[in-house]
């Protein structure tokens, strides 16, 4: 049985939250009102100020404000000012951690996948608990899945950017 994820989903701990995103359906309802579902398969987790990876390891800003919510908002950012980054806060408020949102099946990269969903900034700080236009739907599927280090951070140092905190979906 599909349904809705609810707020306990997302106030876990942002290494628990990322592996269990793989497999859920992100929908997402169009201008049109036509409804669009994509399974998720690969995301990557930032697990807050001490994690030099994460944009919070630079302190508290207008820009990472969101991440302090409580999980199940979004935190999207503009990256390189040309691609939009989907990302899920997870955890209890004032913790700040988020999943990002690297690949759904058909659309690999969070740029692309961004795009093709019409994400943009004003996602930023949508509650995906009660939003009409995104949401994430549990199919009860558990995929396999593969870790791996994260993409794109080296400005992060070496403990931090070899952190196996991607998970990818595996066809095993």
């Amino acid at each position: 049985m599909i349904r809705r994820v609810n707020r306990i989903f997302f106030t876990r701990d942002v290494l628990e939250l990322a592996p269990a995103l793989l497999g859920m359906h992100l929908v997402r309802v169009c201008n049109t009102g036509d409804r669009q579902s994509y399974t998720i398969t690969e995301t990557e987790a930032y697990r807050g100020e001490n994690d030099l990876a994460c944009h919070v390891s630079k302190g508290r800003t207008a820009r990472t404000e969101v991440m302090y919510h409580e999980g199940g908002v979004l935190y999207v950012y503009l990256v390189y000012g040309i691609h939009w980054m989907l990302n899920i806060v997870s955890g209890r408020k004032e913790e700040p951690q988020a999943v990002l949102v690297r690949g759904v099946q058909g659309i690999s990269g969070p740029g692309r996948l961004t795009k093709a969903l019409g994400i943009d900034k004003s996602f930023n700080g949508e509650d995906l608990c009660e939003s009409p236009r995104i949401w994430l739907e549990n199919t009860g599927i558990t995929p396999r899945y593969k870790t791996t280090p994260r993409i794109g951070i080296d400005y992060s140092g070496s403990i931090w950017k070899n952190k196996p905190w991607r998970f990818v979906a595996t066809a095993e």
